[in-house]
């Protein structure tokens, strides 16, 4: 089975749910427990059934649970690395899982998206937007790499505004060193 390596944002957007691959792999991986099957498999099935998948223009959100519902919101800025994993059960069923880091300095991953079938366009769509490239749309002009997607009038009113900063620092910087020297106290 071959998988897209480009996915567009419309075709990204578009993914909600784990692919139905999760739940066998879910069911073979309980199996290994021997008699303790159902105590594992029972939250993983129900964790199959309210995983929830959203990318839209600020990030990721990922939601699950029945009776502790837990909740993930990361913006593509907050993302530090990405990786993709899977054993050989996921292999074999085409499945693999993506594991977004943050700086939140734990040691894991913040969030791992699993259950997915398109696990390699996703990974690029996210290091994309992670790098703070817009993704193209059909018949949008691109903006040069130099100037990250900032258009030529914004960028040069930026740069006014911070040598106007700047120099109200240096302004301010002055006026206290001679306040200093003309203070009594020292």
């Amino acid at each position: 089975m071959s998988h897209p390596i480009v996915a567009d944002e419309s075709h990204v957007f578009a993914i909600e749910r784990p692919a139905p691959a999760l739940l066998n792999y879910y069911i073979i991986s309980s199996l290994a427990l021997g008699p303790f099957f159902f105590l594992v498999l029972i939250p993983l099935y129900f964790r199959y059934h309210t995983l929830r998948y959203r990318f839209d223009a600020e990030g990721i959100h990922m939601r699950w649970g029945i009776l502790f519902r837990r909740e993930i919101n990361l913006t593509y800025m907050r993302v530090q690395d990405i990786h993709l994993r899977s054993n050989l059960v996921e292999r074999w069923l085409g499945l693999a899982r993506i594991e977004v880091q943050t700086a939140s300095g734990s040691a894991g991953a913040e969030m791992t998206l699993e259950g997915l079938l398109e696990f390699e366009a996703i990974r690029n769509y996210l290091y994309t937007r992670m790098r703070g490239a817009q993704v193209p749309r059909a018949g949008a002009a691109t903006a040069p790499a130099h100037n990250a997607g900032v258009p030529a009038e914004d960028a040069r009113e930026l740069v006014q505004i911070l040598r106007e900063i700047s120099a109200e620092v240096r302004a301010m910087r002055s006026s206290l060193e001679n306040a200093r020297g003309a203070s009594p106290h020292e």
